[in-house]
């Protein structure tokens, strides 16, 4: 089965961050667009970026983390996995979702030294939300700078859970 992987910068980011440049190098078939304006405006051209798309891997980082939750919630039928960087799920935008119970595999990478988006109220709500979620609360801060390259992306990026 063939697999969509996508990635979602963050918020004061773009698809030539870090991030992007890694996976871009990576895997040239992951789908890596830019995002600009409000949550509304970003989340409506990722609608109509994923529209024809299925069996998704999302990856999304901080905002795009956000983004990639509020995607796979509304659209589980399309979405085979999330790897969340960081996301801010504590934003009161994904408060609605907190009482759906999701099966969808999930694993966060959350930075101990966060000082944009706090790991406590992350976990506690993406535990409320995803059945089935593998937290990983890292020695490093928002961006995930020493820790972000030695993940098994390789792994994280099959379709397996």
């Amino acid at each position: 089965m063939a697999f969509t992987r996508v990635f979602i910068h963050g918020l004061e980011s773009s698809s030539r961050g870090n991030k992007g440049v890694f996976f871009r190098a990576r895997y040239p078939d992951m789908i890596i667009e830019d995002f600009k304006g409000t949550l509304e405006q970003r989340m409506k051209k990722l609608n109509r970026m994923l529209s024809d798309k299925k069996d998704l891997i999302l990856v999304g980082s901080s905002f795009g983390g956000l983004m990639a939750a509020i995607y796979a919630c509304n659209h589980d039928d399309r979405v085979k996995k999330l790897i969340l960087l960081a996301p801010a799920l504590n934003l009161d935008d994904f408060k609605p979702f907190a009482g759906k119970r999701m099966n969808l595999p999930v694993t966060i990478f959350h930075g101990r030294d966060d000082d944009v988006v706090p790991p406590a109220p992350v976990r506690q709500m993406a535990s409320q939300v995803f059945a089935n979620l593998s937290y990983h609360l890292v020695d490093d801060d928002h961006p995930l700078r020493e820790t972000f390259t030695t993940y098994d992306w390789d792994a994280l990026l099959r379709g397996d859970a």
